[in-house]
């Protein structure tokens, strides 16, 4: 008997404007499809556009009257994140759900953004945490959903305080790890900070368990010339149904999060099967790594320096419908 795929209902997203970054392969590209097909226009932020366009082509062929469109954005440079904070204030709309699902995992050696961070914590937590800073006038116009996604990785190691950069000794999955304790722990304290000011934006934070992405695929960008072999154990056990999702479940969490009117601020949604590796989507414990808001407080402050932003406590000066 053919297994039941788990599912859920995506309520009308109509005249809603919906930003997901990754959008061009894997989960996320399941994401824009799926908020797409319920009515949101999709704002696919990309760093490749030849394969953005590909997969604008490929959501259009399943919905044709799906909107969407793409921006340039590369999250390993905070001057790339920058410029598409100007362009989207440029075009002064507000944004209703914001979906922070581009990620790298695990090159083999160090690699380093273009600011000289850590690629994985420069571009998994500060390129999305500068993001967020740049668009809040526009989440907080659209009352916005941000949701962050983060991995089963945030249940392991701890974050380096002492070589948050991995300058000194690198280790590929100690270093993706601390990458989403941090941007955790930067999902929960964006909702406390939200709730603290009235800032009126709900954030919580969602992993997709385990499923056969191109995370840990070829990337010869990332010196990674062939699939590991975690990838090839991944794709086989999803394959025979065998305790791992698909891209098509491990989408789900996100999805909940981002669009069920029932999900919350200031929880994590991820897969409710065993080890909660793959399942239907379910609101879950945090992780002991994230219950702390001292270390959220402090990787605040600590990415705030690092990447150059501050979150105004007061927006209602850059709240673009001011004066209107």
């Amino acid at each position: 008997m053919a297994r039941t795929r788990p599912d859920i209902t995506v309520p009308n997203l109509s005249d809603k404007l919906a930003v997901v970054t990754g959008a061009s392969d894997g989960v996320g590209l399941g994401l824009a499809t799926r908020l797409a097909a319920a009515g949101a226009e999709v704002v696919m932020p990309v760093r490749n556009r030849r394969k953005g366009e590909a997969a604008i082509a490929k959501i259009k062929q399943r919905y044709p009257k799906a909107v969407l469109s793409l921006r340039d954005l590369d999250l390993s440079s905070l001057g790339s994140v920058a410029a598409l904070g100007a362009t989207l204030h440029g075009e002064n709309r507000p944004i209703h759900i914001l979906v922070n699902n581009a990620g790298v995992m695990t090159p083999p050696d160090r690699q380093a953004t273009e600011d000289g961070f850590e690629l994985q914590f420069g571009s998994n937590h500060l390129g999305h945490f500068a993001l967020v800073c740049h668009l809040l006038p526009l989440l907080r116009a659209g009352r916005a959903r941000v949701t962050s996604q983060i991995s089963v990785a945030a249940n392991q190691y701890a974050i380096n305080w002492d070589d948050l950069n991995w300058e000194r000794s690198y280790h590929g999955r100690r270093a993706y790890s601390q990458s989403k304790i941090a941007f955790g722990l930067f999902g929960l304290e964006l909702d406390r900070r939200s709730q603290a000011a009235d800032w009126g934006i709900t954030s919580n934070i969602s992993h997709p368990g385990v499923a056969p992405t191109s995370l840990l695929a070829a990337r010869p960008e990332m010196g990674r010339t062939k699939d590991t072999a975690g990838v090839r154990v991944i794709r086989a056990l999803s394959r025979r149904g065998i305790l791992l999702g698909t891209v098509e479940t491990a989408l789900l969490p996100a999805l909940l999060a981002a669009t069920s009117p029932d999900a919350r601020g200031g929880r994590l949604y991820g897969p409710s099967g065993i080890g909660n590796l793959s399942g239907a989507p379910a609101e879950q414990a945090l992780y002991s790594r994230l219950r702390s808001a001292d270390d959220a407080k402090r990787i605040w402050q600590i990415s705030e320096k690092l990447t150059g932003t501050s979150f105004p406590q007061d927006l209602s000066a850059l709240d673009p419908r001011a004066g209107r």
